[in-house]
């Protein structure tokens, strides 16, 4: 009879632990997929992510004509992408302390509404100098939404359903690049470069609008300090986490290589032997649709590679990418972007959510440095990437993009040596 009463026990045990499990979900008051407000926060957000990457990069499928216009180097015009991205890298930390003390849909509301008025101006630019001071505020204003977008989705979504919610607002990213690189190419082939970032910019009003329209009002926000004493606590102690220091490396380097990739892409397009005319080039950027698809199917990838195999996975997809793309085939050029784009978001996607993921309190300030060490790599990509162009040609680009990948490879291998130092040094019972 032992062995009736044990797996009685057992059963009682295992039915105790689904109700207790049940329950919980219950009342749980967080979002999740088919419940209410999900549906709406998923769109809303992901229109905050077209906007944000649209108007970013708006000026970087145009540095030819901006070159041209202004009759200055690949490396000067690449600026203005480079101010931008190194702007909201600086900001992004003191934009999230200020999300902590007045609300995550406060100040993603404000920044966007800001991004979206410098936007209309950026055109009317006289200068190369007034352009790179104008998007230089601009990604300032961008600075509010990333980390407040994460720290929001971490605070109002069910852990488990947290790697797919930010992975459709990488996804949004992914659709902001793209059509606002496609917009911009042919707008600028007919009208020339500033109608062409006119136009991204009244595409990013009407994301803004709907966006603060539709995001449901946060329920789970407590409101933090803004003392520096506090904020320089908190973000020492993520600092000084092992695992959060390495995700960010692998966020910035991931990033230096899409950002070296896609500032000199349309160079190598409009130059022989490809000489493709503007309007073509910027649709190439539609193959950022293949990182629309990665970055949402990031939580289905951790699921069955681990978040480490998924990685891997992410940088050797990658490096596949840069080798392929050094054929003079056009065919070839473009399966090789193919591969970079979705091994970049899926890596991308994984990497921030396992930010939000790790870090237990202050996650603004943990997605806030994420965010600034991927932007700091968009800078880095963008402004090595022109200057490798400039001295090798897109080989010198390739060989910079790869080193970024070994160095994640790197990083995620010394993660699983110590994972598997933790589970060793766990006494068995």
């Amino acid at each position: 009879m032992p062995y009736v009463s044990t797996q009685a026990s057992t059963t009682v045990g295992a039915a105790s632990t689904v109700s207790v499990s049940s329950a919980a979900s219950a009342t749980d008051s967080r979002m999740a997929p088919g419940g209410p407000g999900y549906r709406r926060m998923s769109f809303a957000l992901f229109l905050a992510g077209v906007a944000t990457f649209a108007l970013l990069y708006s000026t970087q499928a145009l540095l030819p004509l901006i070159s041209s216009d202004f009759g200055v180097t690949v490396s000067a015009a690449s600026w203005t992408v480079s101010a931008a991205t190194g702007a909201l890298a600086l900001f992004v930390l003191p934009m999230s302390a200020l999300s902590e003390r007045f609300g995550r849909r406060t100040v993603m509301t404000a920044s966007l509404g800001i991004a979206v008025i410098v936007g209309l101006l950026v055109p009317f630019a006289p200068s190369v100098g007034s352009l790179i001071a104008l998007r230089a505020v601009q990604g300032a204003a961008l600075a509010g939404l990333p980390a407040s977008a994460t720290a929001y989705l971490a605070e109002e979504v069910r852990p488990k359903a947290l790697i797919t919610a930010i992975g459709l607002f990488v996804a949004g990213n992914s659709v902001g690049g793209m059509s606002g690189r496609v917009i911009t190419g042919w707008v600028a082939q007919e009208w020339g470069w500033r109608v062409a970032v006119g136009a991204i910019g009244v595409v990013a009003v009407a994301c803004a609008v709907a966006f603060r329209l539709l995001l449901p009002a946060p329920k789970h926000f407590r409101a933090g300090s803004l003392r520096p004493r506090v904020l320089v606590r908190t973000v020492r102690g993520h600092l000084s986490n092992p695992l959060l220091r390495r995700l960010y490396a692998i966020g910035a380097l991931f990033m230096t290589v899409f950002g070296a990739v896609y500032t000199v892409i349309g160079y190598r397009l409009t130059d022989a032997p490809f000489s493709l005319p503007q309007g073509i080039v910027g649709s190439i950027f539609l193959v950022y649709l293949v990182g629309t698809v990665s970055a949402s199917a990031a939580g289905r990838l951790v699921g069955r590679l681990g978040r480490r195999g998924a990685l891997y996975l992410a940088g050797g997809t990658t490096t596949l990418g840069l080798l392929v793309s050094l054929a003079d085939s056009l065919v070839l050029v473009l399966l090789g972007l193919v591969l970079i784009t979705a091994g970049f978001f899926a890596g991308h996607a994984v990497a921030s959510s396992s930010v939000s993921h790790a870090a237990k309190e202050g996650r603004a300030q943990a997605s806030a440095l994420y965010q600034s060490a991927y932007y700091v790599g968009a800078s880095a990509g963008s402004t090595l990437g022109a200057v490798a162009f400039h001295a090798g040609g897109w080989g010198g680009t390739v060989a910079l993009g790869l080193l970024a990948v070994v160095g994640v490879v790197g990083i995620t291998v010394v993660g699983s040596r110590a994972a598997r130092g933790r589970r060793l040094a766990v006494p068995a019972h």
